[in-house]
This record gives C-alpha cells, structure tokens and sequence, in this order.
C-alpha cells in the first residue's frame, strides 16, 4: 500500500496538491478527509469524485498532516489500496436505534471479510444541538465484532463553533450518524492505541447522584464544591461558566475508573445554583472516578513512549498513520500537542493525517475498544 498525505486552505489548493501527488504514478482509490465545517466539502467531493477516488470523511476543529498543523483548512490522507481490502458503510442514525445501526454496519462488513477492522467516524452534535449516542455506537460494534476486532477513530468537529458537525462519503453526508471504513484484517494490518497520559490524584470516589452527563454528588458531596476543592479554590467562589471549559476543565478531567482501563470525560459546564457539573459524556450515578494532576510534558512523553512499546513489542512497519486527538487535549497541552502528534509521526515515518475531534475511539492501553474524552487515539496501518 502506497500513501501520501496533502495539504490545502480550499479545494482548489487541494486540486493541485492532488494533481502533483499523482505524477510520479501514485494511484489512490481512498481518500481519509479531515476538514473545516467553514470549506466546501461539496466542491472538495467533486475534486475527488472525478480523479475517482473513494471518500470517508468528517469535519474537525483542526488539521494536521506530517509536521504541518492548521485551523479551517483540509487534511488528506491518499491510500493506493486495493478495493477488495475495504468496504465504507454510512449510516445516517436519525430516528434509528444507534447500537442496532452498529450491529448492522458490523454484519455488512463481516459478509465482506471474514475478519474486519474498523475506522469509525461519526458525528459529535448535530445542528438541531442533540448530542450524538458514542457510547452506544461503540458498545454495538464491540459486542457484535467482539473486543478483540481493532477499532480506531473519533467523533467529528467544527472548529469550536459549536453548530453542527458533519460526517460524509463521495454522495452521502449527515449531521447525525457515522461512517465506517471495514478493512480487511487478513490484508491489512492496524497497530494502536488510545491514550490519554493524564495521572490520577487522590483516592478513588463515587458518584452518589447523577442525572445523566450531570455530577450533582460526589461521595454524597456537592460535586461542584468538591471539585473546586480539589482546585485549591474556595467552595465559595463564584465561577463563571463562560469561561470555566477553556480556563479550567480541559486542564483538569476526571477519570472515570470503573473496569479496564480508567478513561476521561470532560467537565463542561456548571450550575452554581445546584453545585452541578456537567461532563461531555455521563459518569453514571454508582460508579467511581478520580480527580486528576494539571497537564505537563509527561502527558505527552507517555503516549510517545507507550507508542514506542508497543511498535517493538509487535515488532510492526507501517505504510500510513492515522492521529484522532481531542480539541481539549490541544487546549490543553498548548504547543506541546504539535510535539506529540510530530513525535508519533517521527515514530512510524510514514505518511500522517490527523484532526482535533470532540471525543475518540479505540483501543485502550489494556486492549478494550471504548469511547474516550481529551485522549490520542492514533493507528499505524500496514498492508501484509
């Protein structure tokens, strides 16, 4: 499998990377297509459609390809791959049961392969506001193709707008549902990891009250007073929600520790009325979490180094690399992220694409296919 990745401010800048990419004999039949909600995907289509190229993609809140990051542009990832080694099948879940959409894509895909792998995209909000179903998605491909069946990807963006996001093939594209490469694992192989790097602090607490992504109780505390506490700011401090995701709940999660590894989920908002806040995705009442310490370089220095593991562990190449990093991760880490997703590229030195998204998915460090908030979850692929 032969890749290259391009760069473009608009489809016509795109038309003549594309153009340059093909004069050495480069054959693309995939194009993986990271780009701003503010770009015309339509024009980019017709780019695309007419050199005859397959297309999954999904708008972003931030591009990137090897060693160039941007904001409002397009991030491209060609594959020179056989077209009996993928199958891409979009689903548009409005008015339909997530988990039973996923279990139907799984079954389309395992009628083509006998072992598939799975780059998942899908929508984070649509433009009517209502939250999109990842933990369900996630949960029907895992229980239909079993936990062992790779699966990487993210939720998609737009650029901090917050007004919709978008998934989309070469004809069909929805603000509510998702797209999903199925790739043939006897032909192709998927070696990666979502993982977050962020360190736990303090002992583990339970969520004694919840009402859905709302934290009302912590260990029968008020979970807003609890969690400025742990802040070092005074349980009497009025905090503006306006402001309190950018200045402070990127930088400070929660992890959510129930079973398997522990993930992140974001606080987001909060009520000072009701000592509340509210995470990106629900921690249900009964379950456990931990607070966690402010964000340094060792974040990124744990990816990089669990990246570093297991490529020797598996002793694995690869032709192209995928990166699906969190928009809190950016607001977070600052310059430290281009680092990160420049050190994964140094890494694997191959062909890179990536975007800023609302939430991701993949493997964890201990194997289980689940959703994460403020994690990288990145995939190496390589043609056997």
């Amino acid at each position: 499998m032969r890749a290259k990745s391009i760069k473009g401010e608009s489809p016509e800048e795109i038309r003549s990377a594309l153009n340059e990419s093909l004069q050495d004999g480069f054959t693309p039949s995939l194009a993986i297509v990271f780009i701003s909600v503010k770009q015309n995907r339509d024009a980019l289509c017709d780019i695309l459609n007419s050199a005859g190229i397959d297309i999954i993609g999904a708008t972003s809140a931030g591009e990137f390809i090897d060693n160039h990051q941007s904001d409002g542009a397009i991030a491209i990832l060609l594959l020179d791959l056989s077209k009996e080694y993928y199958q891409i099948i979009f689903s548009e879940t409005k008015d339909t049961d997530v988990i039973i959409a996923a279990k139907d894509a799984v079954n389309s895909a395992k009628q083509t392969f006998s072992r598939p792998a799975f780059i998942v995209c899908s929508t984070s909000f649509s433009s009517t506001g209502k939250m999109y179903e990842s933990d369900r998605l996630i949960h029907g491909i895992v229980e239909e193709a079993g936990n062992e069946t790779p699966v990487f990807g993210a939720m998609s963006g737009d650029d901090y707008l917050l007004e919709g996001t978008f998934i989309f093939t070469n004809h069909q594209t929805t603000d509510e549902g998702f797209i999903i490469l199925a790739l043939d694992n006897d032909r192709i192989d998927l070696h990666g990891m979502a993982i977050s790097g962020w360190k736990p602090l303090g002992k583990v607490r339970t969520v004694t009250k919840a009402d859905g992504e709302w934290l009302l109780m912590i260990d029968d505390q008020p979970a807003l007073d609890m969690y400025l506490r742990y802040l070092g700011q005074s349980i009497d401090t009025e905090v503006n929600s306006s402001n309190f995701r950018e200045n402070i709940a990127f930088y400070y999660p929660f992890l959510s520790v129930d079973g398997g590894e522990p993930s992140l989920r974001t606080p987001m908002i909060i009520d000072n009325e009701r000592k509340a806040v509210r995470l990106d995705f629900a921690i249900p009442e009964g379950k456990q979490l931990q607070f966690t310490l402010p964000p340094d370089f060792d974040i990124v220095e744990s990816v990089l180094n669990k990246a570093a593991e297991l490529k020797q562990q598996e002793s694995a190449s690869a032709d192209a690399l995928l990166v699906f990093s969190c928009l809190g991760r950016r607001t977070a880490l600052g310059p430290m992220i281009q680092e990160e997703n420049d050190g994964l590229h140094r890494l694997w030195d191959v062909p890179m694409a990536g975007f800023f998204s609302y939430g991701e998915y993949g493997k964890d460090p201990v194997n289980d296919n689940v959703f994460h908030s403020t994690t990288c979850s990145w995939v190496a692929l390589k043609e056997k």
